[in-house]
């Protein structure tokens, strides 16, 4: 009896051995290590997606390292997506907040020649809404007060919000003074970088109105800052203890701005990596606890992943370039 064929095979099994070990090893990796990018400074509604996304890591059973959060400020974005598209971001395990207001800076062309489809739309992990708020000491009390003093002196008001003119913060100002029946070029805006500053910038006084987010207001007034909310841009009131903030429809004003929120991968990642990262969101988002944890930050239930994230994106992309171009704002041709 020959063995002959049995030793080749068995040298074969071991020859493969590390070969499969390997492949286990480099599918199990893919998760670990992860990373979620801030494209702004401290504070704000990146930095409050990037928190929840630790979360849904930390409460991975068996998981590995936890997610690092890394701060990487630059044009509300554009850096951040400027150098995952070029790759200098290689890592697979990097994830990067993203909002309605990415989604409309891309609208505008302001994240230079990159184009929504250049990167890959991993998970959103909630919706919040605009927000309008003043210092707690201003004579202004209500959102009918701002509108009667924009109509009266429209220069004596000024905006502080995260973004540049074109923002999606400058565009719930714009809509706000149109409203008002003013021209919404003529009004004074101070941009930040991040809700966080705007946010500082409100509590000095250093701006009058603040139009940002509600979640990243909220936050703040949580952690003791000296503001009051006048309106959230909701269709109606938000649930439980912030039911006694008024929305702006309410008071007479139909605005409202819905704010998506979540992150995106690199185009590099390849299609395993981007299954995983996407099974692994359907999975933590389907939980009761992600409910908890969404509300602890302020967000509100609008999961999506994958493909039914990306052609939302690409739709929310077209709606914001037909409202830049009624606003006057430059898109690309």
């Amino acid at each position: 009896m020959s063995y002959a064929a049995p030793r080749r095979q068995l040298l074969q099994w071991c020859t493969a051995l590390p070969l499969w070990q390997m492949a286990v090893t480099a599918r199990a990796d893919v998760l670990d290590a992860p990373e979620c990018i801030v494209p702004a400074k401290v504070g704000g509604g990146f930095d409050l997606t990037c928190k929840l996304v630790e979360r849904l890591v930390a409460h991975k059973p068996g998981r590995g390292k936890p997610l690092a959060i890394r701060y990487l400020p630059g044009g509300i974005g554009a850096v951040a997506f400027d150098r995952m598209v070029t790759g200098q971001l290689p890592n697979p395990n990097a994830l990067v907040a993203f909002s309605s207001g990415s989604l409309l800076n891309l609208a505008q062309g302001k994240f230079g020649p990159h184009t929504a489809s250049d990167v890959r739309w991993l998970a959103a992990v909630g919706t919040d809404y605009g927000a309008i708020a003043v210092p707690a000491d201003s004579p202004i009390r209500t959102l009918p007060d701002l509108v009667l003093q924009l109509q009266r002196d429209l220069g004596r008001v000024v905006f502080g919000a995260g973004g540049t003119v074109g923002s999606q913060d400058w565009v719930k100002a714009a809509l706000l003074v149109k409203a008002a029946g003013q021209d919404h070029k003529s009004m004074r805006f101070v941009s930040f970088e991040g809700g966080g500053e705007a946010l500082a910038a409100l509590q000095g006084k250093h701006v009058s109105v603040f139009c940002g987010d509600a979640a990243e207001a909220l936050q703040a007034l949580d952690a003791g800052a000296k503001i009051r909310l006048i309106a959230i841009l909701s269709d109606t009131r938000l649930p439980g203890k912030r039911a006694n903030i008024p929305t702006a429809r309410e008071q007479g004003i139909p605005l409202v701005w819905p704010v998506i929120r979540g992150v995106y991968l690199g185009k590099n990642v390849g299609d395993d990596a981007f299954r995983q990262w996407t099974e692994f969101f359907q999975t933590r988002m389907a939980l009761p606890e992600f409910a908890q944890m969404q509300a602890q930050y302020g967000l509100y239930a609008a999961p999506m992943t994958g493909k039914a994230l990306a052609d939302f994106v690409h739709a929310q992309v077209h709606s914001y370039t037909q409202l830049a171009a009624e606003l006057g704002l430059r898109i690309p041709i």
